[in-house]
């Protein structure tokens, strides 16, 4: 199943699977504010296309009890990375992606480049 992204505008994109085609167009978030579906996080994420720089990633991220460490591990390896409150790895640009997934050892062969 797909993710589809949902957004206010003014909040943090909120990623969730539905089956093909049976996305609804707007979502209640908890706090009860309406989301959209927000078609170019969409396509950020899952495309390749430039653009929406930084990313937060969950497959890069730490338990957010380790989110010291993980930032004093990358500052020693030369990439320094800061992480969000809930652990994801906070990425700056394509470059700071590449050099921050190589000092952790990931191969990410969906990168493009």
């Amino acid at each position: 199943m797909p993710f589809y992204c949902y957004s206010t505008g003014s909040g943090p994109v909120v990623e969730l699977m539905f089956p093909m085609g049976k996305a609804p167009k707007t979502i209640t978030l908890d706090d009860g504010v309406v989301a959209g579906r927000d078609f170019q996080a969409e396509r950020c994420a899952f495309s390749g296309t430039p653009g929406q720089w930084p990313i937060e990633c969950d497959a890069s991220g730490v338990h957010p009890a380790q989110r010291k460490a993980a930032y004093q591990e990358s500052v020693r390896n030369g990439v320094p990375t800061l992480f969000t409150d809930d652990g994801r790895a906070v990425l700056r640009d394509k470059g700071h992606r590449k050099k921050y997934l190589k000092s952790l050892g990931i191969v990410d062969r969906n990168s493009y480049g």
